[in-house]
């Protein structure tokens, strides 16, 4: 594997899926395994210019990181990419005790020797936009500071309650930070002031973002002062999008990137996990366009009682299927619908949710030889997709209504599975015609 850009480990799947489609866009071919490749499966990729790494981190204790993501970025820098990212989700959600973004800086310094990290999450290709240091997001065409944000707000898990991402990051590490304030930024004195915050040692720096203008010199900050054996940053896929405008700049890379046409497909089967208000409409949506919808109790999917579960939704799902129709599994319609309080009194219930969901689509994936299917919800679709047998993913075209869930192929040992067209979402990406747009193949 020769001269790679960018190496990167994703806190969830739909997360690096997300950086992988930023990167086709931009003309750099991508490869994002679901584990540690051997030297064979490596081999098959060695014309991409990026590799990825999907992980789970985002719903992970600091404890699971010390161990996994240690290992995973040491094996990241073996790669000697020009650039290491660690990628988080751009509304920042996170606490101390999971998904800690704070601890995760930590472990990185540790494995590259790096005393200060650049930090970027503003993606504006997301309406994610971050000024002097606080981080703002859209919902439904507004906008709203993320302690303000109707859903983010509100996460079950990780409620975003602090718009200032360096206090916010202060409550999961002792590190040091500061901040390049878009004011600066957009100064003739823009490097010498990065400069000086990486020559005094601050440990994280975040630089704002909130247009594609102070995203373009965000890039070209980070891409100036990377040093031999690749430098260790953190951040959104804004990471890659300012990477690309600097490389696109300096003539970096050169290629155009072109995708065809999926088509149709005449069903496919949908799993959800999430209890996003986006994909409750999603979901009453493709319900009243060609779906069967199968309910889950979530709690006895968490339960000894699963394998029960999973055959009941199996033979629904498997008799809709066969009469030609769609299907959507979901474990909640929205908010109102979240039982987590129930499923955390069991340690490990939500993983277990997650490959329960991936077990019942791999049964009815292999058994009515469906081309193409969707997983909802950024937890959910890392554990589910561990059950489904792929080992690795590439795109096969980005959703230009949807960015940061493009629709991906599967490379797999299982031959079922291999070619299979997967659409991975995260909870608040999508218009409501999401999943009808994806069997359609209209991009939606």
């Amino acid at each position: 594997m020769q001269n790679l850009l960018l190496s990167y480990y994703g806190d969830d799947l739909t997360g690096s899926t997300d950086v992988m489609e930023a990167l086709e866009l931009g003309g750099v071919p991508t490869v994002l395994f679901m584990h540690q490749p051997d030297e064979a499966l490596l081999s098959q990729f060695s014309h991409c210019r990026a590799i990825g790494l999907a992980g789970t981190s985002r719903s992970e204790t600091p404890q699971w990181m010390d161990t996994h993501l240690k290992r995973a970025f040491a094996w990241l820098k073996t790669l000697n990419a020009e650039i290491c990212h660690y990628k988080i989700c751009s509304t920042f959600d996170s606490s101390p005790t999971i998904g800690s973004i704070g601890r995760a800086v930590e472990i990185g310094r540790s494995v590259f020797s790096q005393d200060s990290v650049p930090l970027v999450v503003g993606a504006p290709q997301l309406k994610r936009y971050t000024a002097f240091g606080h981080l703002f997001a859209a919902y439904r065409e507004k906008y709203f500071r993320i302690d303000r944000h109707p859903v983010m707000s509100r996460h079950p898990t990780t409620p975003m309650d602090e718009s200032d991402l360096l206090i916010h990051l202060s409550r999961q590490t002792d590190l040091s930070s500061g901040l390049v304030d878009l004011a600066t930024l957009q100064s003739a004195s823009r490097s010498e002031a990065f400069d000086r915050l990486l020559a005094d040692g601050i440990n994280i720096v975040l630089l704002d973002v909130d247009s594609l203008g102070s995203q373009a010199l965000a890039g070209k900050e980070i891409w100036r002062v990377r040093r031999p054996g690749g430098a260790f940053v953190v951040g959104s896929s804004g990471i890659e999008y300012a990477l690309l405008a600097e490389w696109a700049s300096n003539h970096t890379v050169r290629a155009e990137p072109s995708f065809s046409p999926p088509g149709a497909a005449d069903r496919i089967a949908v799993v959800s996990g999430s209890c996003s208000p986006t994909t409750e409409r999603q979901i009453r949506h493709a319900l009243t366009d060609g779906f069967d919808g199968i309910e889950v109790d979530p709690i006895e999917l968490v339960s000894e009682a699963s394998g029960d579960a999973i055959a009941r939704a199996a033979a629904v799902g498997r008799a809709s299927l066969e009469a030609g129709r769609s299907v959507v599994v979901y474990t909640a319609l929205g908010p109102a619908a979240d039982r987590g309080a129930e499923i955390d009194r069991q340690e490990g219930a939500r993983h277990k949710l997650g490959r329960g969901l991936g077990e019942l689509l791999r049964e009815l994936t292999i058994e009515q030889k469906l081309q193409r299917v969707v997983i909802a919800g950024g937890d959910t679709s890392s554990h589910a997709l561990g059950q489904m047998g792929v080992d690795a993913l590439t795109v096969r075209m980005p959703l230009p209504a949807s960015p940061g869930s493009p629709l991906c192929v599967a490379h797999s040992r299982v031959k079922a599975i291999e070619g299979l067209e997967i659409a991975l979402k995260g909870g608040q990406v999508g218009t409501d015609r999401y999943f009808c747009a994806i069997r359609d193949g209209l991009g939606g």
